[in-house]
């Protein structure tokens, strides 16, 4: 018997921070948030998710603040876009 399992990445969500001001260069709402998040699959069917990653990139400096960097209001707002 042949199993094909292992693992991929899903679809990028990605979303927008209103209201919240980029620590780098203060513009103010022109951050977004994109999530990537890894998958273990079976025969090509995602079982369960392994590991997710969140940056937050601001359009405006390009500077990138990784999940660790996030500061209170980032967390805040990101938490409440969460389903």
């Amino acid at each position: 018997m042949i199993l094909f399992f292992g693992t991929r990445p899903g679809k990028t969500e990605i979303s927008q921070l209103h209201g919240i001001t980029c620590p780098y260069c203060e513009q103010t709402g022109t951050l977004s948030v994109s999530r990537t998040s890894n998958w273990f699959h079976l025969f090509w069917i995602k079982l369960f998710r392994i590991s997710s990653n969140t940056v937050a990139e601001c359009s405006h400096c390009k500077r990138v603040y990784y999940e660790q960097e996030f500061t209170e209001p980032m967390q805040k707002a990101l938490e409440a876009h969460q389903p």
